[in-house]
């Protein structure tokens, strides 16, 4: 039986467990003041930003351009591992400004492209964005299951 657990971290060791996952949903307010979610892929950037590639037409890009308070919820590759909640203020890149930004975000999901040329080529064809999330506050580190024990009933 698996029991639930919280860990309280700091932002150094969120970023630590937010930079090793990659799927995430990001949550953005839409116009009328609904939420709007977004399965998206994830990074951490050399500044502690969680940054996602997107498109300028695309919903999550134009809520967070109109309000740039948006939540995240991190996920581990299990869905029943651990997973992390954080809300933050968003920035959004458009070219030409996200093209060396872009190549960060590729760099801290996948590595090194083997060739960069070809990639920035195709990111100003794409007409690209990103958008950056720092961080303001976050939730524990959790894991579902079974309330422990002694808050059974």
């Amino acid at each position: 039986m698996a029991v639930a657990t919280t860990k309280k971290v700091s932002r150094a060791e969120l970023l630590e467990f937010v930079r090793t996952r990659h799927h995430c949903v990001l949550v953005t307010r839409k116009r009328d003041g609904g939420l709007q979610m977004s399965p998206v892929t994830s990074g951490v950037d050399s500044e502690g930003r969680i940054v996602i590639a997107t498109y300028p037409e695309r919903a999550k890009t134009r809520n967070a351009r109109r309000d740039p308070q948006v939540s995240i919820c991190v996920l581990s590759d299990a869905f029943s591992d651990a997973y992390v909640h954080v809300e933050g203020n968003a920035e959004v890149l458009d070219m030409p400004g996200a093209l060396e930004p872009l190549v960060e975000y590729y760099r801290c999901i996948a590595g090194e492209h083997p060739n960069w040329d070809e990639y920035r080529d195709a990111m100003r064809e794409q007409g690209k964005s990103l958008i950056r999330i720092t961080p303001t506050a976050w939730g524990p580190i959790a894991t579902g299951g079974f309330p422990p024990a002694q808050n059974r009933t």
